[in-house]
């Protein structure tokens, strides 16, 4: 019987960033503690999350009653949290005026049929590959076409123009849409959709990506991210990627005993 691996489709983009990073978390289960700016995104999307679902069961609640969810998930995390200098009080104070940006801004532009879908697993057996993961938000464009959302923070989730960043996120978006496309059972047809909420100031945007299934897929000339994602998983070659902005500690449970590192 020949070896499946998961891959959650959060972690695709990580895996061609340090390919030895992504083995330690997601294949060696090293132990880490969850870095507090990631965090403050988990207990965004809460809060975000809460209030989309009201809107979305016809029962809206306030942006103030819906951040509750964001005060419940700092008072009883599921993960264990490397604090530093923060608090679960000073994250809360950092948190809900971006849950409440995004519920003035963001929120009213947008019409969702789905909030955080969990998806039914789709198994590649050629590649030897199964996509796991849930979607932030399925929602409808002006033509009723669906398409994907994904809520993204941090100082530069958005840039001083105002413009997202979208690139990076394509190998996740792309696996998005094949989930939802599978487990929604409907076809997935307009753009992915970025929303960027800054952690560091008030900007909020969103950024729109297409291709990303594509990208994912290939075509009879190109291999797609998804073929070479398994060929790199099952040679083993789990090598490290030192210039990566996530080498340090902070982020990597195999950091100190990282033989790729500078």
């Amino acid at each position: 019987m020949f070896n499946i691996i998961k891959i959650r489709a959060s972690s695709l983009g990580e895996l061609f960033d340090c390919p030895a990073r992504w083995e330690a978390k997601h294949l060696l289960k090293m132990p880490r503690k969850t870095n507090v700016a990631a965090f403050l995104g988990t207990s965004v999307h809460a809060g975000t999350a809460k209030y989309d679902q009201s809107v979305l069961d016809n029962n809206k609640l306030s942006p103030m009653e819906a951040a509750g969810a964001i005060v419940d998930i700092l008072k009883n995390p599921e993960e264990d949290i490397d604090w530093g200098d923060d608090t679960p009080k000073s994250i809360e104070k950092k948190a809900i005026p971006i849950h409440l940006r995004y519920c003035s801004n963001i929120a009213p532009k947008m019409e969702y049929v789905a909030v955080e879908l969990t998806c039914q697993p789709l198994i590649f057996t050629d590649l030897r590959l199964e996509l796991t993961g849930s979607t932030d938000r399925v929602y409808k464009d002006k033509l009723g076409n669906l398409g994907i959302a994904d809520i993204k923070t941090g100082k530069t989730a958005v840039s001083s123009a105002n413009v997202v960043a979208t690139g990076k996120h394509a190998a996740q978006m792309g696996v998005y849409e094949l989930l939802a496309e599978h487990s929604f059972n409907q076809q997935i047809d307009a753009p992915a959709q970025i929303i960027g909420l800054n952690t560091s100031n008030d900007k909020a945007a969103i950024g729109t990506l297409s291709g990303a299934r594509e990208l994912l897929l290939g075509d009879e000339f190109n291999k797609g991210l998804l073929h070479r994602a398994s060929e790199l998983i099952h040679s083993g070659n789990f090598y490290g990627n030192p210039s990566s902005m996530l080498c340090s500690e902070k982020y990597c449970p195999r950091h100190s005993v990282c033989k790729f590192k500078k």
